[in-house]
């Protein structure tokens, strides 16, 4: 399984606009794809909800990881909770 650990780069975190873009990437793939703030590992998310994303409550600069067995689907949601997506 591939991951990779990230740290959020939107303003207020992964609230409801970044939640939303990151889940609809997510959505893409046939592969699960789960999410975790650094320290909280038994407690994973689903990427694909926006609902489950809000709900971990990720703040700007926590470090989040990205886990799936779609290499090509954890390197494009790493990317994408890197960026503000607030800005765009």
């Amino acid at each position: 399984m591939a991951s990779k650990t990230v740290v959020v780069g939107s303003q207020v975190g992964l609230h409801a606009r970044p939640a939303s873009i990151i889940a609809e990437a997510a959505g893409e793939y046939d592969e699960e794809i789960f999410l975790f703030l650094e320290g909280e590992e038994d407690d994973e998310t689903d990427a694909a909800s926006s609902l489950m994303i809000m709900a971990l409550g990720a703040e700007k600069g926590d470090k989040v990881t990205v886990k799936s067995d779609n290499a090509e689907a954890v390197e494009k949601i790493a990317a994408l909770i890197e960026q503000d997506l607030d800005a765009q």
